[in-house]
């Protein structure tokens, strides 16, 4: 292996174990953290030796799967049954479930990720008051079609886990979002299919 693959290596690994470990979130954010171990001065000109946010998710896949083999199917069914909850309750605002819980790739911290569409962040805020759940906003800056916009993040938490909602206009609900990880169309599912995938699931544990 030449020694700019090993240094690849070595930073996708360090940041895979900051994700499973302690709990960062954002690939970007473990790759930074990763990087320092080599001093802040090489941090800065390691460039190219970065590894992809791909990279850093094969590692994180690979480490729960060695290490939680016995409590992933607990814990992501959980995780999934949660999220069936969760769409139901927005229905009204088209809402798909997307990153680690649909992949599968989910540790002791991880949290529920969905999409909402709709025009009136008010009506989001206005359903979850009605059912007197907590919740906190945030404006996040995404960039998308390389024009960067502003979109309302909604965090609430269920029993210690907290769920993201990511509220887009309803006329951005054909146009998926770009995967960080793969540079593609993220993969999401509604709640029919959801529903499928867990049933899907259930029935291979049990044959």
């Amino acid at each position: 292996m030449r020694k700019d693959d090993k240094i690849r290596s070595q930073i996708a690994y360090e940041a895979a174990r900051l994700m499973y470990e302690d709990g960062v979130r954002e690939y970007r954010d473990a790759k930074r953290k990763a990087a320092k171990r080599f001093g802040p001065e090489k941090a800065l000109s390691l460039g190219s030796h970065l590894p992809t946010n791909a990279e850093i998710h094969d590692e994180l896949a690979g480490m729960i799967a060695s290490k939680e083999e016995d409590l992933l199917p607990e814990r992501l069914l959980r995780l999934r049954l949660t999220a069936v909850a969760y769409l139901e309750l927005f229905s009204d605002f088209s809402p798909y479930l997307v990153g680690s819980v649909l992949s599968g790739a989910v540790t002791s911290r991880s949290d529920i990720d969905i999409h909402l569409f709709s025009d009136s962040i008010e009506a989001v805020e206005a359903l979850l008051e009605r059912r007197g759940i907590g919740f906190e906003t945030e404006t996040v800056p995404i960039r998308k079609g390389g024009v960067i916009k502003d979109y309302t993040h909604i965090y609430l938490e269920e029993q210690g886990t907290e769920i993201e909602c990511s509220v887009y206009p309803v006329e951005e609900r054909r146009n998926r979002t770009v995967s960080s990880i793969t540079g593609k169309p993220m993969e999401r599912a509604g709640l029919a299919q959801l529903k499928k995938i867990i049933a899907l699931t259930l029935g291979e544990e049990e044959s």
